[in-house]
């Protein structure tokens, strides 16, 4: 019985957890998408660098 409740309370414990650490990730910028995207070919090195300046200004 003793395994039962504490089996219940890790699986408790461990939602709570991984609630908790999921909201807490800090969304990418918007340059480290653009470089992500770029260093994975989608887009062309115009393209990138057009985009680079646009959120420099």
């Amino acid at each position: 019985m003793v395994l039962f409740w504490g089996a219940i309370i890790w699986l408790v414990i461990s939602l709570i957890n991984g609630v908790t650490k999921k909201s807490e990730e800090t969304p990418e910028s918007a340059l480290t998408i653009l470089k992500k995207r770029y260093a994975r070919g989608e887009i062309t090195r115009e393209q990138y660098l057009e985009m680079e300046k646009e959120f420099q200004e």
